[in-house]
């Protein structure tokens, strides 16, 4: 049975080691036969775990899947530093580490809450239009911009040296690796990145994921369709408005939602200009997602034709 035409959601695949993000969402192009894919953030070929992949109208919600609070589980490597931050990298430097399991837990704890963080050269980050590892093959040291990342929360599992296992969740953008990294050089002896499963990403957790075969056509086909996770259950967190019949069909005309179609102040309450909406029809289909562009408590001066809501992204499911 072909499905792709009517496929709209998100799959979240178990990437196994040794494939690249941009493969899996191929082989979920060619599993699921959808012209449109693509995954809401890079796992790297030595990492596993959970790779949300959009389909079809889903592709549109990418952005707003990608910064979310994501869960790994993390094999550390002390004493060896690499041009890569993991072990598949170049060697660049290899030293005994003396520690102590105190001071392990100490300096990886340390870098819990806000701080800045400096993507790895060989990262899919871009800098002058370019992911910096394309700039890093080419031998071309190219700076990139720290920018703001948080550790929520960093638990130590095992320290069985030179290797410490601990699991950590942390803001959507965060590298692993140059944390270990940076734990590495704090504690004098250098470390990088042995082993990294993701659990979880955002709304999608490693209990939803499936593995593709690769060879199993027909069995991966089904496995992709009975795994999508549909477009009504996305987002679960953002506000929900349910317009009437007649702007159901003005919004998936493209037309900005106005005043007369949020007739009540409660449709909106607690929300202030700049916030996201997502517009759904009764059955909960997904139809845009909108930026608000006066909060609730400005609504009841304003005339029915005055327009309250810019359209980011309009659905068109069927």
């Amino acid at each position: 049975m072909h499905i792709g035409l009517e496929m709209n959601g998100v799959v979240v695949i178990d990437k196994p080691p040794g494939m690249t993000s941009h493969d899996v969402v191929l082989d979920v192009r060619k599993v699921a036969e959808v012209k449109k894919a693509g995954h809401t953030g890079t796992l790297d070929p030595l990492a596993t775990g959970v790779l949300p992949v959009c389909v079809g109208e889903a592709t549109k919600l990418v952005p707003f899947l990608v910064s979310v609070t994501k869960d790994y589980r993390v094999s550390m490597l002390l004493g060896v530093r690499t041009d890569t931050l993991d072990v598949e990298g170049a060697v660049l430097a290899e030293k005994e580490p003396q520690v102590t399991d105190r001071s392990v837990i100490d300096a990886l704890q340390g870098f819990l809450g806000r701080s800045e963080q400096v993507p790895p050269r060989y990262s899919a980050v871009k800098v002058r239009g370019k992911a910096l590892y394309k700039w890093a093959r080419q031998g071309i040291v190219v700076d990139s911009p720290p920018r703001m990342v948080e550790i929520y929360d960093l638990t130590v599992e095992q320290i069985s040296l030179p290797y410490v296992t601990f699991r950590m969740s942390c803001s959507g953008g965060t590298y692993v690796r140059s944390l270990c990294a940076a734990v590495g050089e704090l504690l004098g002896c250098g470390a990088c990145v042995a082993g990294l499963r993701r659990t979880r990403s955002g709304i999608f957790s490693e209990a939803a994921a499936i593995v593709l075969d690769g060879k199993d056509r027909p069995g991966d086909d089904e496995r992709v369709r009975s795994g999508l996770i549909s477009m009504a259950e996305l987002l679960p967190d953002m506000k929900a408005i349910v317009p009437d019949d007649t702007w159901v069909k003005k919004i998936k005309d493209g037309v900005h939602p106005r005043v007369e179609m949020v007739n009540r102040r409660d449709d909106i309450p607690f929300l202030d200009s700049g916030d996201m909406v997502k517009l759904t029809v009764g059955n909960g289909e997904l139809i845009a997602i909108a930026e608000l562009l006066c909060g609730s408590r400005e609504l009841a001066g304003l005339q029915n034709d005055v327009p309250v809501m810019k359209l980011l992204r309009v659905f068109k499911e069927n």
